[in-house]
């Protein structure tokens, strides 16, 4: 399979499947999220940055720095909430679907 910037292939509706990957990936975390019962003190800034993440999945071909950025917020946020991580770690493979982060090879 191709990663990053290379993979290019539309599914039939036309989107980019990365795209796809993530907006299942972000919708899933959002709905985890608002079922958890605890509250944390950096909740909001989850919520926030899911609700951005959504945003630019809708928008078409996010920007990789922005989605980068995002995730480094959310996985901040929330990373401490055993319950969700393993919808963080897809929201964090579907960021990287983009593309590897300057600097890795």
């Amino acid at each position: 399979m191709l990663r990053g910037v290379e993979q290019r292939a539309v599914t039939g509706s036309g989107e980019d499947p990365r795209v796809s990957e993530l907006r299942a990936a972000v919708s899933r975390l959002r709905r985890e999220l608002a079922g958890h019962p605890a509250e944390f003190p950096d909740r909001a800034v989850a919520e926030d940055e899911l609700a951005a993440l959504a945003t630019m999945a809708v928008s078409g071909v996010p920007e990789v720095p922005r989605l980068r950025r995002s995730l480094l917020l959310i996985a901040g946020s929330i990373g401490s909430v055993s319950a969700l991580a393993v919808a963080v770690g897809d929201v964090r493979k579907a960021v990287e679907l983009f593309g590897e982060p300057p600097g890795r090879p």
